[in-house]
């Protein structure tokens, strides 16, 4: 599913990965990342998508609010977790969005 974000300038952080092998509790705390994201003040929004290599884009309202959630306790047990059991290696890069289209069929 496509995020419904707001018209910009926001910001998109881009998590790209590439998984160990086995699940080992990865699938649980990723949907508790993306609750728990979708709680804090500035997320716009996150799509994903995993075969061999996985991308996810989250989005945010501004600097700040991607540096709270970086700050996030719960998060960064799960960035440790994910450096020591759950990924081969991981690129995460933040950019300013300024300007988005859409195209959408009925």
């Amino acid at each position: 599913m496509t995020a419904k974000t707001p018209l910009p300038p926001y910001y998109a952080v881009i998590f790209t990965s590439v998984r160990t092998e086995g699940d080992n509790g990865y699938s649980e705390m990723s949907e508790k990342m993306v609750e728990l994201a979708s709680q804090q003040d500035g997320f716009l929004g996150v799509e994903s998508a995993r075969d061999e290599l996985g991308i996810t884009v989250s989005y945010w309202r501004d600097l700040d609010s991607i540096k709270n959630w970086r700050e996030n306790s719960e998060h960064s047990i799960a960035r440790m977790k994910g450096r020591s059991e759950w990924y081969k290696s991981f690129k995460t890069r933040i950019a300013k969005v300024e300007r988005d289209y859409e195209f959408e069929k009925d």
